[in-house]
């Protein structure tokens, strides 16, 4: 019996990973949630689950939960603030995290679990993203198990022989595929106009917002190619983005000989999720099988030719940063999510999204950080400047 803990068990990766667990009762049991805001959510998953541990980031919310668990009669312990959500990630009473903590809030408890020696299924990007070497070297000393969730990474690592000590040797290289979201046959010139509830209307896949409007800025693929260069131990050089509308290829892996491997299924979170929580085994879970007579077709489109260029310009930010100082993919985190927060709120234009991101890369110092405290401060000092920045849109 593994015992799982859920980092941002209402998302919905989150609410993923609960449905195959319900899938295989015999082998998984939960034993922490947590969260950020979403009281109503967290009350109902501990009165399914009755976990041990149920954590909310925000103290006001965690007060709130602990009164609703009281009065419903249930013995989860209900604890608050990011500190108690990495006390959990590295708790001897897990065995499993799942990181499905959206943003670089995800960081600190990852990095717990990571050297607890947990088996971590990242579907987290960002610390990676933010976390870069520090948290590599995070996993190897802390004998960690670190398996991706991303749909993507997933697929490569799908793709590739299970001795790690291999792959340097074997991969000529990973091609990242992209669906190109909801506007990718739109006018360019048309993109200013874009609101976000158009942003968050994915055509194959169902996300968060950050995530979706990422997926139509394309910045998701850029942070999964910087994901990529430290999962797959690859330069940036060795990574190249083709867009595939019908998100039926997930990614491929292209050999030294040439020849290249590729993991299908269809665009359901729940099948990368099961891989991580039965590697090197496979379980039932709960995804469709692709039916190929279906299909009209699979097509590809380079994310360069002149109409995706003007749509997706953040995408070569991050060849861009990979060659900078290894604290500016966290500088260039840090700045999309105020951006995308920003256009959530209606305080910016989501064409200006990729403006804001370049104009934060532009006025940052850039560093190499060494310590979880020299990321957050990097982080927070690249928030602020975004901040700054963003004035220059909304006036």
């Amino acid at each position: 019996m593994q015992r799982v803990l859920i980092l941002g068990s209402t998302g919905s990766i989150g609410v993923n990973t609960l449905e195959v667990l319900d899938l295989h009762p015999e082998a998984y049991q939960v034993v922490a949630l947590t969260g950020a805001r979403r009281v109503a959510a967290m009350h109902a998953q501990c009165c399914r689950y009755q976990p041990v541990f149920a954590a909310m980031a925000d103290a006001a919310a965690g007060r709130e939960l602990e009164l609703l668990c009281r009065a419903s009669g249930l013995k989860t312990q209900v604890l608050c603030g990011p500190q108690a959500i990495a006390d959990l990630a590295q708790d001897a009473a897990v065995d499993v995290v799942m990181a499905a903590i959206v943003g670089a809030a995800g960081l600190a408890p990852c990095l717990a679990a990571a050297r607890s020696g947990k088996r971590l299924l990242l579907a987290n990007k960002e610390a990676l993203v933010v976390g870069g070497q520090l948290f590599m070297d995070a996993v190897q000393q802390g004998g960690a198990t670190l398996l991706p969730i991303d749909s993507e990474h997933s697929a490569i690592f799908q793709s590739l022989p299970t001795d790690r000590a291999q792959w340097p040797a074997l991969i000529d290289k990973i091609i990242l595929t992209a669906s190109g979201g909801p506007f990718r046959t739109r006018d360019p010139a048309s993109l200013a106009a874009v609101t976000p509830a158009q942003a968050c209307a994915h055509p194959n896949w169902s996300m968060g917002q950050k995530i979706s409007v990422d997926s139509a800025t394309m910045m998701n693929k850029a942070l999964e190619v910087i994901e990529a260069k430290h999962l797959f131990g690859v330069a940036a050089q060795q990574i190249e983005v083709v867009i595939h509308p019908q998100s039926v290829i997930h990614s491929m892996v292209q050999f030294i000989d040439h020849s290249i491997v590729a993991q299908l299924g269809t665009p359901d979170m729940r099948g990368p999720i099961a891989y991580g929580l039965s590697w090197p085994h496979r379980m039932a879970s709960g995804a469709s099988a692709i039916d190929f007579t279906a299909l009209s077709g699979l097509s590809f489109e380079a994310p360069n030719a002149p109409d995706h260029a003007q749509r997706y310009p953040g995408l070569q930010l991050a060849w861009e940063v990979l060659a900078a100082a290894e604290g500016t993919p966290a500088v260039l985190n840090a700045a999309n999510e105020v951006a995308v927060q920003a256009f959530l709120e209606g305080r910016l234009r989501f064409d200006q999204i990729h403006q804001l991101n370049a104009l934060t890369l532009e006025r940052m110092q850039f560093s190499t950080p060494t310590t979880l405290a020299a990321l957050i401060a990097l982080d927070l000092e690249s928030r602020a400047c975004a901040q700054q920045a963003l004035r220059y849109f909304t006036q």
